[in-house]
């Protein structure tokens, strides 16, 4: 009994950590803190006067196109057009578009050359989904596949992607066409985001009380609406979440973002545009 124990022991020795790991309890899963990205963990470089326009190195400019499509410039002049389609276009190129479809109202199979990347949110095949990961300047996008409803009421697997841009120390998601609530796993690779663009018609996306669901673990503490087709729809979502946050319009289409300037308790802010 002591030769093994002396074996086993030596053979710990040759593997630190070794034992810890065999005692070690499984680990539960749980939302992280904060968005898992290296450029988003990372401290804002500073940005050379000549290519601010009025952006710090903290700052992030959103402007609301129209439909699911929004403006984003990062304080290098990245810039990024979500659900990037041939009927709402960016008034400016993008760096960036990022895509998914669910209706030809959020891709487009004719994206402009110039374009640096594409990311399309569904892959090839229901069985391998899309998944992107890249890095221009001080921006990085990556993605977390979910299903969506087909034309003949059944799921299509990985159809959706839900994007993540990481920029100016924060992490802001793009829900595309959203029609289920998250699973553990997706939340864990979304991780705590602070703004997230949301689909909010309550009908061709998911419902309204399963959107609540999402918004209440994502915890972005700055929620923006969009995919809402009329003033109707978007003032149904509104008069329901005021039962659980702070609503605000805004009078131009264009917000100015840091994170020293989120709001201190979680905000629904409506930018005009669709």
């Amino acid at each position: 009994m002591l030769t093994a124990f002396a074996a086993f022991a030596g053979l710990a020795s040759l593997q630190p950590g070794a034992f810890a790991q065999v005692q070690a309890p499984a680990q539960k899963p749980q939302m992280v803190e904060n968005c898992p990205g290296l450029v988003a963990s990372s401290r804002p470089r500073a940005t050379p006067a000549a290519l601010r326009l009025a952006l710090n190195a903290d700052q992030v400019r959103f402007t609301y196109v129209g439909h699911s499509t929004f403006l984003i410039e990062s304080p290098q002049l990245v810039r990024i057009a979500t659900d990037y389609n041939d009927y709402v276009r960016s008034p400016v190129l993008p760096d960036i578009v990022t895509m998914n479809h669910a209706h030809s109202s959020h891709f487009t199979d004719r994206p402009d050359p110039a374009i640096k990347y594409v990311l399309r949110g569904w892959g090839p095949t229901p069985d391998q989904p899309a998944r992107h990961d890249i890095t221009l300047k001080d921006v990085r996008v990556r993605n977390v596949p979910t299903n969506i409803r087909d034309w003949r009421g059944g799921t299509e697997r990985h159809g959706n992607s839900i994007f993540i841009y990481e920029m100016a120390n924060m992490c802001i998601a793009h829900l595309g066409h959203l029609h289920h609530t998250l699973n553990q796993q997706q939340l864990d690779e979304i991780g705590r985001v602070d703004v997230v663009f949301v689909p909010v018609d309550g009908n061709m996306t998911l419902d309204l009380e399963g959107m609540i669901e999402v918004l209440q673990a994502l915890k972005a503490p700055l929620m923006i609406p969009m995919h809402y087709f009329s003033t109707y729809t978007l003032h149904r979502f509104l008069e329901r979440v005021r039962q659980n946050w702070a609503v605000e319009i805004s009078e131009i289409p264009s917000l100015v973002v840091s994170k020293t300037s989120l709001p201190a308790t979680p905000k629904v802010t409506v930018l005009p545009g669709n």
